[in-house]
């Protein structure tokens, strides 16, 4: 899928280099200096506000345990400075997690998030709603 909206495109392209890649680096060309996590329950960072050295750091985080992590996304649509990107994700649990040790199994979720542009079309945040509950099942059958 070709996004038809450069944010969309600008969306995509994050997507595929900084979550899928673990592109690092990436950060700096995508997000603005400040990104808030407005709603995103059972993430560690929900509510809070990172600098892009803090974004960063929730990259390597999040990514350790699934480092073969892939978004496959469904649609995205946009408006004013706002892209909604609804998506598919799997990866395989390599890494260890608080009380889940690494299975190997391949865990799968769903969601849907709400993304914020700045002016300059850099990320300032999002709003998240996926299944977490579905991840923990799939862990806990792993064991």
């Amino acid at each position: 899928m070709i996004p038809d909206h450069p944010r969309k495109q600008r969306l995509a392209a994050f997507i595929r280099a900084v979550w899928d890649d673990g592109d690092a680096d990436a950060v700096d060309a995508y997000l603005a200096p400040a990104y808030t996590i407005h709603h995103d329950p059972g993430d560690a960072w929900d509510g809070q506000v990172l600098d892009v050295a803090g974004f960063k750091d929730r990259l390597h985080q999040s990514r350790a345990a699934f480092p073969d992590q892939k978004f496959d996304v469904q649609a995205m649509f946009a408006d004013g400075d706002h892209v909604v990107m609804t998506w598919l994700w799997a990866a395989t649990h390599a890494g260890d997690l608080p009380g889940f040790p690494a299975t190997g199994a391949t865990i799968r979720m769903s969601g849907a998030t709400v993304y914020g542009f700045d002016s300059e079309d850099r990320l300032t945040g999002h709003w998240q709603i996926s299944d977490r509950l579905g991840v923990f099942q799939q862990l806990m059958a792993a064991r």
